[in-house]
């Protein structure tokens, strides 16, 4: 395991027993291994009532989820297999590069989890350049009027209504994805790459995060002069309501974000989500897909928002002091030792993920299953835990 390097985590050992977040994270990387044969160059993109995967069929947003495992676990071990295996799915990143329908404002998980993870870990010249060039894509979606990335691509003619529909829209996830633009302005000095991150993450605070510290999912925009119009959901329970998965989006990549501006809008940004989040989770340990929900309407968990979120909060407790960063870690914890105890299915040899209890799309009725970013966040919350600070973002 790699030595500590930050001062929060000096503490860590003396604070809290480890021994069993140490010991969930090495049954991951077991678990990974011991499904490389099976999985082979294909990309998980959600499980079956099996608990085997359904794989992406071409470019995916989720695709770069396992591939984001590969090189955790290839940091942790050293064990070359990682490495080849990840690097074997170039072929399926470039396709992304090649297709112009393929790329949107997902650029960022894509290519921050596998060129970007390839470039840093081993100094490979081709991901780099992979890496410059998702970024550029990524940039170029970006509104001058309305100062946001444009989240998805309109369909074409043959579907107005889905064209209508992602005219003009921002949404939280992309939050995640500006740390590509951040790693293409250090490799560059390229000063548009960290402006387009910049503006797009105050427009996400002003008009994403609501002023009680809930988030909507989207917001909309007049895609010719900018003007905000309107929050609503797509994956959430309501427009008006929280969707878990959202807020931890954001928890997450403000608190990225923080770690590389050092703006404090990005730090108090992200700890009214969090202190939001814990307040509408009240005693529960794996987060309800919505907070909105009542106790008589389908209440469905999300291990990927409990494993985004814990990510998330460790981060935030490396970024502030003391009895703050106490409070942060603890509620990490509570978060993952919630997934270990509820969610984890690293026992179960039949699974060929690590966490039951995703909720993708609950309103289109993809609940209770493993999701391939669950399982990456929740190997990242674990080194986080641990100690480890080094990541791909």
């Amino acid at each position: 395991m790699n030595a500590p390097r930050n001062p929060y985590y000096a503490s860590v050992a003396a604070s809290r027993t480890v021994a069993h977040h140490q010991a969930a994270l090495m049954r991951a990387v077991d678990r990974l291994a011991a499904t490389m044969p099976v999985i082979g160059l294909r990309n998980p993109k959600i499980g079956k009532p099996d608990l085997t995967w359904d794989y992406c069929n071409g470019p995916d947003w989720v695709m770069s989820f396992q591939s984001g495992q590969l090189w955790l676990a290839y940091q942790l071990t050293g064990d070359p297999v990682f490495r080849e295996s990840a690097q074997a799915r170039r072929p399926g990143f470039r396709a992304v590069l090649q297709n112009r329908k393929a790329r949107d404002h997902d650029l960022g998980f894509q290519f921050s989890l596998s060129a970007v993870a390839d470039w840093r870990m081993t100094g490979a010249e081709v991901a780099r350049d992979m890496g410059l060039r998702a970024a550029e894509a990524l940039a170029a979606r970006f509104n001058e009027a309305g100062h946001y990335i444009q989240a998805w691509n309109p369909p074409g003619p043959h579907n107005r209504e889905r064209a209508a529909f992602v005219q003009g829209r921002a949404i939280v996830d992309t939050m995640q994805n500006l740390a590509l633009l951040h790693w293409a302005f250090r490799e560059t000095a390229v000063e548009d790459f960290r402006e387009i991150a910049l503006l797009h993450a105050d427009t996400t605070r002003r008009h994403l995060v609501r002023a009680d510290g809930t988030s909507f999912h989207t917001f909309v925009f007049d895609a010719a002069d900018g003007r905000p119009l309107r929050g609503e959901t797509h994956q959430g329970f309501a427009d008006g309501s929280c969707w878990s998965r959202g807020q931890a989006w954001l928890i997450h990549g403000f608190a990225q974000t923080y770690v590389t501006t050092r703006d404090p809008a990005d730090l108090e940004t992200a700890r009214l989500l969090a202190a939001t989040a814990e307040r509408l989770m009240g005693e529960d340990r794996v987060p309800v897909w919505d907070y909105a929900l009542t106790d008589g309407e389908t209440r469905w968990r999300d291990s990927s928002a409990g494993a985004i979120m814990a990510a998330g909060l460790y981060i935030l407790a490396g970024v502030t002091e003391a009895e703050e960063a106490a409070r942060w870690r603890g509620f990490a914890d509570r978060l993952i030792d919630g997934l270990i105890a509820d969610c984890d299915l690293t026992a179960n040899p039949a699974a060929q993920g690590l966490l039951g209890q995703g909720a993708a799309h609950v309103t289109a009725g993809r609940s209770n299953t493993m999701l391939p970013y669950g399982d990456y966040y929740y190997m990242e919350a674990l080194m986080r835990s641990l100690g480890h600070d080094s990541f791909f973002w």
